[in-house]
């Protein structure tokens, strides 16, 4: 007998100490608490999933994601929990039912579960634990004349290391939720998403019409006399890049009077 065993409630200051210092509880041949420790009943399967099938359906906050069989013949059962406590934090909860049969060809349902609870911090106040401990004490009322002991399930199994122990080992790989990567672990690389250069845009510009201009009068007499002048413009200069238009030639059309004499 060690020391600790004489300390007052010492099973309620251990759910407490593991209630703040985990979020994820699994059962096992050896727990740390009574509450989850496999089950084996002398039931079939079939009776075994549908009572809690059918518990998930009626019980309040309860609600089934997925119920699937696996190779091996292990039926999988899963579903969401809200939790009260954790201000409707969600707690994912699975159970493992696996059928074998004894010497004797009876069947023999192993029942694990393990349930996670998705928070942010390492302890779950025992949700997860509470949430297991529920569905086994149903299933324990209903079950009580069929409950296997274990040494009863080691006298009668033909394979106590075979199927069973591998569906087991399933169930105890339930880890924290959230918990620090261990130092010397491999950085995640960061990936870089190269930017394409930019499309340069050209600026089309419409071409400058040169329209020419003329402007002529028609003849008043039949012999007029046709003055041309011209405005002296410079002309461009042909080497410049924009040459400049000519401007155009006006042409002014005159007529000439003849003095009348006078006796």
């Amino acid at each position: 007998m060690e020391l600790i065993d004489f300390i007052p409630f010492k099973s309620e200051f251990t759910k407490a100490c593991h209630g703040l210092t985990t979020n994820a509880t699994h059962t096992s041949e050896k727990p740390v608490f009574e509450e989850l420790k496999v089950r084996r009943y002398d039931k079939p399967l079939t009776e075994i999933s549908e009572f809690i099938l059918n518990k998930i359906d009626h019980w309040i906050g309860w609600n089934l994601i997925s119920e699937k069989t696996a190779v091996g013949g292990t039926t999988t059962i899963r579903a969401e929990i809200s939790s009260f406590i954790l201000f409707g934090l969600k707690i994912n909860i699975t159970f493992g039912i696996l059928e074998e049969k004894d010497v004797n060809d009876r069947p023999i349902t192993t029942v694990n579960a393990k349930a996670e609870t998705h928070i942010e911090s390492r302890g779950d106040l025992g949700e997860s634990r509470r949430a297991i401990r529920m569905m086994l004490g149903a299933m324990d009322f209903e079950f009580r004349n069929e409950l296997i002991k274990e040494e009863d399930y080691q006298y009668r199994s033909l394979d106590t290391a075979g199927a069973s122990a591998a569906s087991q080992q399933i169930f105890n790989d339930a880890q924290l939720q959230h918990q620090p990567k261990p130092e010397g672990s491999a950085k995640a690389t960061t990936i870089e998403f190269k930017k394409r250069p930019a499309v340069q845009t050209i600026e089309l510009k419409p071409t400058k019409k040169i329209e020419e201009i003329s402007l002529t009068s028609t003849p008043i007499s039949e012999t007029p006399v046709q003055n041309e002048t011209s405005d002296s413009t410079p002309e461009a200069n042909t080497a410049s890049d924009d040459p400049k238009p000519s401007k155009p030639k006006i042409v002014i059309v005159t007529t000439q009077k003849k003095p009348i004499n006078t006796v």
